[in-house]
């Protein structure tokens, strides 16, 4: 089973949450027109595309993933196709790939694999771009059984940080966080909805019977962090 709703109707598909995330973006590297971007586990493409409207692109940058959205963003050349697949095929160099949220899906080796794979297709000054859940201070509103299965998760994404880190020590961690205000019946939706890695195990019968456990007030505002390494 794929992830295929964490940008559907989320705050992570909101207008707000992507403007913010490329005021940061603009941040940690210098793009202009002329940048060639890859965008790997792009869902439906929305950040990617408005990256390239607010550059003004010259070539529409490359999204990829495992799946094909009928609602995808139309400003970005779409691919359907895993990562390592794409790079195995692809002949163009990037002044900047992002991994958004991907990473810990795969093994260790396939990690290994696709960060060396990346860095051979970066133009010279090029940057990637990992992005992952901060490990330590999340605040995702969780019920019982989900919060053990996130704190699972999240003490592998410690473990493929420090992997990382091992096999590339220059990197560099920073922090990028957004405050979320939402009502407690949308935020039940997205869990139905699967809008994260950690509920792709249970059935819908499980959903029914555990929504209701919800006991965190997400009417306030409920912290969302992510760290991104860069190399």
């Amino acid at each position: 089973m794929s992830l295929k709703n964490w940008d559907n109707k989320t705050w992570l598909s909101s207008n707000k949450y992507i403007k913010t995330f490329n005021n940061f973006l603009s941040k940690q590297i210098k793009l202009n027109r002329d940048s060639q971007i890859l965008d790997i586990g792009c869902g439906r493409g929305k950040i990617l595309g408005s990256l390239s409207s607010k550059l003004r692109l010259k070539n529409k940058p490359i999204g990829i993933d495992i799946e094909k959205h009928k609602d995808r963003d139309r400003r970005i050349h779409f691919k359907k196709i895993n990562a390592i697949d794409f790079m195995k095929k692809n002949k163009k160099k990037f002044d900047l790939i992002m991994i958004k949220q991907t990473i810990h899906l795969l093994k260790f080796k396939e990690i290994k694999k696709l960060i060396y794979a990346s860095k051979m297709q970066l133009n010279k000054n090029g940057k990637i771009l990992i992005l992952t859940l901060e490990t330590s201070h999340n605040e995702i509103p969780t019920f019982l059984l989900m919060k053990r299965k996130l704190k699972k998760s999240l003490d592998r994404d410690k473990k493929i940080i420090q992997y990382i880190s091992k096999l590339y020590p220059k990197n560099k961690n920073k922090r990028f966080s957004f405050k979320v205000k939402i009502s407690r019946d949308k935020y039940t939706e997205m869990i139905k909805n699967r809008y994260i890695s950690t509920l792709l195990g249970f059935s819908l019968h499980c959903f029914k019977m555990l929504v209701c456990l919800i006991i965190n007030d997400v009417t306030k505002n409920s912290g969302f962090y992510q760290i991104s390494a860069l190399s």
